[in-house]
């Protein structure tokens, strides 16, 4: 016979463990449903008054049986407003604000679209855990791209040009002169452009290895009308081309570099003598402990399936992760020889640093 006790089980905190699953669970297909209202345009279509599924199914060119099913799942998950008396659904003002409009400062379905193609890797990242190979950021699904740039864009949208810019000493003047600036990892530039509309008397240089990232770039610059003060280079960030730049700006990439004290060195050779690199970073504190919350726990999840992989497919593969921390972020700078660097500002999801030669 076994001699093995039976752990005692406190039948409250098991309860309570089994409810957190219950909302993880749903949460992880909700996530799939947010992604098909968005590609629908069903969110869109909700915004402009209430509906039955019927009514949404023929606005939108759908099957009314999905819908309604599709309807279901976001009122049960509070993302739809329903009115059981009319049969209706609706999207409250703050839905409406976060679901359907696309240039909202708050906008939300590309969070879900980066999950869904992250996720999609889930069997080779598994067997990577095996025998720890990566996997580079161009290997994903376009899902992740065009996820990637729904996700961030928002936070920039809100961010960048009326608090970020500011917050780095001279740097606003120097835009509004007109100034050399240079978006290393700039993915499909929607960074790149949203300074470009901000300050037009400044030529902007947008730098990615990716070059389908690169291609869509290009084009929405043209469509912006941009074109002619904007260019788009493939290049890595070890060996973008350009000298005496103003402004370097790196966005939520640096810890994914395979060799980022490297492409730090390179930065710094690019500046002029008094320029400045603007370094973002996911919201991180140094300390582990600190880190576990629902912030954190989204940063080291898509860290696992996105950034460390994407570091350990390149040279060095030093594997930062998404949640570095200041004190790691400002030993890889120094390191470099950059002698000046402070954390300039901060948001929920972001931590702005500035760095000087």
């Amino acid at each position: 016979m076994s001699t093995t006790a039976t752990p005692a089980i406190d039948m409250n905190k098991l309860n309570a463990f089994i409810g957190q699953f219950v909302t993880d669970l749903g949460a992880a297909v909700h996530s799939g449903m947010v992604v098909i209202g968005e590609k629908l345009g069903l969110y869109k279509a909700l915004a402009e008054g209430p509906v039955t599924a019927a009514q949404l199914a023929s606005k939108t060119k759908t099957d009314e049986r999905y819908v309604r099913e599709w309807l279901s799942s976001q009122a049960a998950g509070g993302y739809v407003t329903y009115d059981a008396q009319s049969g209706k659904f609706s999207l409250s003002e703050e839905q409406a604000f976060t679901l359907a409009i696309e240039d909202s400062p708050a906008y939300l379905p590309g969070a879900f679209e980066l999950a869904l193609g992250s996720l999609a890797a889930v069997p080779r990242i598994t067997e990577a855990f095996r025998t720890g190979a990566g996997m580079g950021w161009n290997e994903h699904e376009d899902g992740v791209f065009h996820g990637c740039e729904k996700f961030f864009r928002p936070g920039y949208a809100a961010n960048l040009v009326s608090s970020w810019i500011p917050a780095l000493g001279d740097v606003k003047e120097k835009l509004e002169a007109g100034a050399r600036v240079a978006d290393v990892g700039c993915g499909k530039g929607a960074s790149t452009l949203l300074l470009a509309k901000a300050f037009p008397k400044s030529r902007f240089f947008g730098f990615d290895y990716h070059d389908k990232s690169i291609e869509a770039a290009r084009e929405s610059a043209r469509k912006e009308g941009l074109a002619d003060r904007v260019t788009f280079e493939v290049a890595k960030a070890k060996d973008f081309p350009g000298k005496n730049f103003d402004l370097v700006a790196v966005f939520d990439c640096l810890h994914d570099m395979g060799d980022p004290i490297g492409a730090s060195a390179h930065v710094r050779q690019s500046l002029a003598k008094d320029g400045t690199w603007m370094i973002v970073e996911p919201f991180a504190n140094d300390a582990l402990k600190d880190n576990l919350n629902p912030v954190g726990r989204i940063y080291y999840s898509f860290s696992t399936l996105l950034c460390t992989p994407c570091s350990r497919s390149q040279e060095v593969g030093l594997c930062l992760g998404a949640q570095a921390g200041e004190a790691r972020i400002r030993e890889v700078v120094t390191s470099a020889g950059f002698n000046r660097f402070r954390r300039a500002t901060e948001t929920p999801f972001n931590i702005v640093y500035e760095a000087r030669p």
